[in-house]
């Protein structure tokens, strides 16, 4: 049975930091990517980065522009664990964000919803001062 639990949201003051966690289960970590998404009251769900399948290596990682260079994703292969450090927070991050997993295995980098088809209930991230 595949899950995805997400951890770590919280709120935090413009410029702070917070480390997202998704721990996962079900599934050979290593031959997906997984992906964080976030949705904002009143809006879409949209992608934020996404790691490619390692299969032992570091994986390649993609990030979408208003969070580039102020956000890191890795994974961690020994706990079947992916991290989302996200740095320099601004009031427009604000959201639930979301962790999902490739419909399919391999190295290439996963950028829509459709992509992925199983995802975690969600984390609460709220930038305000």
């Amino acid at each position: 049975q595949v899950q995805l639990v997400e951890s770590g949201g919280g709120l935090v003051q413009p410029g702070g930091s917070l480390r997202l966690s998704c721990a996962t289960s079900g599934f050979i970590f290593d031959f997906y990517a997984v992906g964080w998404f976030r949705q904002a009251p009143g809006r879409e769900r949209e992608g934020v980065a996404c790691i490619s399948g390692t299969s032992g290596g570091d994986g390649s990682a993609w990030y979408a522009g208003p969070v580039r260079g102020r956000f890191t994703i890795t994974k961690d292969n020994t706990n079947d664990t992916v991290i989302l450090q996200m740095n320099s927070l601004k009031p427009e991050d604000t959201a639930v964000y979301y962790c999902a997993k490739s419909r399919l295995y391999g190295s290439t980098l996963y950028r829509d919803i459709g992509d992925y088809d199983y995802w975690g209930q969600g984390t609460q991230v709220t930038v305000s001062s």
